[in-house]
């Protein structure tokens, strides 16, 4: 039984890591999805397009993962949902 224990402790990271990379995996889908359906907008109201409708439906927490979770690397996203991250707002605390 302890090392069923120890097992699953090991495992925990390692499975909270996939979890979030397949979070955020989740969320590029999703922000690409509305990207491709703004692409045919010119470039700027595409943009503010797709930041208002993520502002404007994801949750705090989902805004503050893509935020966060793309901080760096953003090769995942579309280049107009890449340009659209700096547009997301920061959740607001409450």
């Amino acid at each position: 039984m302890t090392e069923i224990l120890m097992t699953e402790a090991l495992a925990a990271p390692a499975d909270a890591a996939a979890h979030h990379s397949d979070h955020l995996a989740k969320l590029a889908r999703m922000a690409n999805q509305i990207a491709e359906f703004f692409q045919a907008y010119p470039e700027a109201e595409a943009v503010d397009a797709i930041a208002d409708h993520i502002n404007q439906f994801w949750t705090r927490r989902m805004r503050e993962d893509f935020r966060a979770g793309f901080a760096g690397d953003t090769g995942a996203l579309s280049p107009l949902a890449r340009k659209a991250r700096a547009k997301v707002k920061a959740a607001t605390p409450g």
